[in-house]
């Protein structure tokens, strides 16, 4: 009788140590370097989402730009007007991305976060006073594959009185989205 006992206290062990040794599957996105990363997923189901790859395409934009007066003149300087309705961002490989904001290029970069960072760089916008430099940088996020933000910061040099340059910049907050 006593063996019988010792026999199944065996079994139950040997069932208990197999059924705790058994991992669980976990579906999910096993890439390290996209937005969905699932550390705890054994398998991946193909669901992975990269910002490089979703940042990319043409982006309806709502900006929120500050306005600027210019002195002595008084004309007002809207950027909102200044801007187009949509975005074309493109790739250029290792998370470098190109901004098409009407005839004007920025350049940027993107990590596997979404998070976009547009460093300081020259453009040439027409503000209705003709084309004028205009230094840009700020930084991004894309949210979601539909959604996304960016903060810029427009500086530039404006001679309301020749021979007098005056040094502004205007902030502009930017809703983006597909």
């Amino acid at each position: 009788m006593i063996n019988i006992y010792k026999i199944f206290a065996i079994i139950l062990m040997s069932m208990m140590i197999v059924i705790s040794s058994c991992k669980k599957e976990v579906d999910g996105c096993t890439d390290s370097s996209a937005m969905n990363y699932l550390s705890d997923a054994t398998s991946d189901n193909g669901s992975c989402i990269f910002a490089y790859n979703i940042a990319q395409g043409v982006w309806n934009i709502t900006p929120n730009c500050e306005e600027y007066t210019i002195p002595v003149i008084g004309t007002t300087i809207s950027l909102n007007d200044q801007l187009p309705e949509t975005i074309d961002v493109q790739g250029a490989g290792n998370n470098l991305l190109y901004i098409e904001i009407g005839d004007t290029q920025v350049n940027g970069t993107i990590d596997t976060d979404g998070n976009i960072t547009v460093s300081k760089q020259t453009v040439s916008l027409d503000m209705g006073f003709g084309p004028m430099d205009i230094d840009v940088e700020g930084n991004g996020l894309i949210n979601t594959s539909i959604t996304g933000s960016m903060d810029l910061t427009y500086s530039f040099e404006i001679e309301a009185i020749p021979g007098f340059p005056i040094s502004e910049s205007l902030d502009c907050s930017i809703l983006l989205d597909k």
